[in-house]
């Protein structure tokens, strides 16, 4: 009998079951759930004594403005950080998993970890989910070995590169960095491009805005700048929009009285639960 039931395996090609099931549930008037459209402008360039990394500081949910001051620069190691893109709680479980085990692998060598090493970790923890974990990353720190930038993809794929760009903001920050970045950079001057970036992505993609946070990783020191720059200044309302009372007219008023009858009245009381001092 439970044979008779089991689904039959399938043995091999496609099987378009789900595309017959999905056109009857939209006759039915079903509609299936849509997924909410994410964004953010994350960069960061590499300079001549380490990286800068910046993030804008909205968070939105589809067409809603969730948080006007999300910190999306999270912490990896002391000397390593990353700027997640993609779903808020995805970047943010993800970056807090690779930190521990960044520090576990810290205290097994007593070694200070590189950037590789986080890099590796991170392609490798996403590759395992094909793309399901929405977080894409910038990942920059500075090790025993130099300064390093790396750009992270869902799906696990990533790219070693001197300036780098994600987000639905990251095309007018790609812009800006082509434009304006050169090799051995000022650290005044890196930081300065990557804020026109976040800036670029704030003003020209709905999905970014707020203000502009920056984090510089140097070889001594790390400087997390929240907020670096208000790029975009809540403006002043110029008038009162309140109606005065009687502004709209009241063209027919009707007063129903409801008829009911009590059938039953009932108090129920609750008593306090004894302590067990067993």
């Amino acid at each position: 009998m439970a044979a008779t039931l089991a689904a039959e395996p399938i043995t091999g090609g496609f099987s378009f079951e789900n595309c017959r099931r999905n056109a009857s549930l939209e006759k039915m008037g079903i509609k299936p759930p849509t997924a909410y459209k994410t964004g953010t402008t994350i960069a960061g360039v590499v300079f001549k004594d380490g990286v800068v990394l910046g993030a804008d500081t909205r968070a939105t949910e589809d067409t809603v403005v969730a948080d006007k001051n999300c910190s999306k620069i999270h912490y990896i190691a002391p000397n390593i950080y990353c700027c997640g893109a993609g779903t808020a709680a995805d970047t943010e479980m993800t970056t807090n998993m690779i930190s521990s085990q960044i520090e576990l692998h810290r205290l097994n060598t007593g070694r200070t970890p590189r950037v590789c090493t986080a890099n590796r970790l991170l392609k490798q923890f996403l590759f395992r989910y094909h793309g399901y974990i929405s977080a894409a990353l910038v990942l920059g720190g500075v090790d025993t070995t130099g300064s390093y930038l790396y750009s992270i993809h869902p799906h696990g794929s990533t790219d070693k590169l001197p300036y780098v760009t994600m987000g639905s903001g990251s095309l007018a920050a790609m812009a800006v960095f082509e434009d304006g970045f050169k090799a051995e950079m000022e650290k005044e001057k890196a930081m300065k491009l990557v804020r026109d970036a976040i800036a670029a992505g704030i003003f020209n993609d709905l999905g970014s805005g707020s203000n502009v946070d920056l984090c510089i990783i140097t070889k001594d020191k790390v400087e997390y700048l929240r907020p670096y720059d208000e790029a975009n200044l809540k403006g002043v309302r110029q008038g009162n929009y309140r109606y005065k009372k009687g502004t709209t007219a009241v063209l027919k008023k009707e007063v129903v009285k409801s008829m009911f009858e009590v059938v039953k009245t009932q108090v129920k009381t609750t008593k306090p639960e004894s302590m067990d001092t067993t």
